[in-house]
């Protein structure tokens, strides 16, 4: 989706996709990245998320990016978080102990704005790209990480007839088309969640999957 459409989803307060607690499946299924706890984890389009700080309190150096300043200062005032802020080129760093959000746009982003990247969270990024943007998105983050990066990604299966997105849906088989190239995938879990989200079954939904994939570099030599 294009930046003005979520801008204006936090303008207005429609964040759904928005969770008021930490991601269960990241509490359950992080450890099987098996990342040190002092690395980098890189959360792209963070919004507010909780997750960020569970990431933190299990000693990890975190990173987001968000696009909307809105989100930015919800997640650090809802938190009583007091951040150093500074400008640096596209970006505003929001900085706390061993967290930052850089607010700006994902597609800005270089690996000089992020160092060194160990590990990639995503909850909430692919799951808000229609189709189009999809394959821009997984080239791009392929830019930003090294040959040690894995990843944990969340992704929705449904039928993308019965509800408009965002958060759209994506198959496993587009999980395997847009990062197979780089990365040997491996399903976690898959687990019928359609019960337990009303929103979705109000929407039309008659089947809706959570789906969480492990992401592990292939061996590239000529990456550092």
């Amino acid at each position: 989706m294009e930046p003005d459409f979520w801008h204006e989803r936090w303008e207005t307060s429609r964040i759904g996709f928005h969770l008021d607690v930490v991601n269960p499946w990241l509490v359950h299924h992080w450890p099987a990245l098996c990342v040190n706890s002092d690395n980098r984890v890189f959360v792209p389009m963070c919004g507010k998320s909780l997750d960020m700080l569970w990431l933190l309190e299990q000693g990890y150096r975190v990173t987001g990016v968000e696009i909307s300043r809105i989100a930015v200062e919800a997640f650090f005032s809802e938190n009583r978080l007091e951040p150093l802020i500074e400008t640096t080129g596209r970006f505003t760093r929001w900085r706390y102990e061993e967290l930052e959000v850089l607010c700006g746009d994902f597609f800005d982003l270089d690996k000089a704005d992020l160092g060194h990247l160990d590990a990639v969270y995503d909850r909430a990024a692919l799951i808000a790209m229609p189709p189009v943007m999809r394959p821009r998105y997984a080239a791009h983050l392929d830019t930003l990480t090294n040959r040690q990066t894995r990843a944990l990604l969340i992704a929705l299966n449904y039928n993308q007839l019965e509800m408009a997105g965002p958060p759209f849906s994506v198959s496993a088989d587009e999980v395997n088309r847009l990062f197979s190239k780089n990365y040997v995938i491996e399903c976690l879990a898959s687990t019928d969640v359609l019960e337990k989200n009303a929103k979705f079954r109000d929407s039309g939904l008659t089947l809706l999957r959570e789906e969480i994939y492990c992401l592990t570099r292939r061996e590239d030599k000529s990456r550092s």
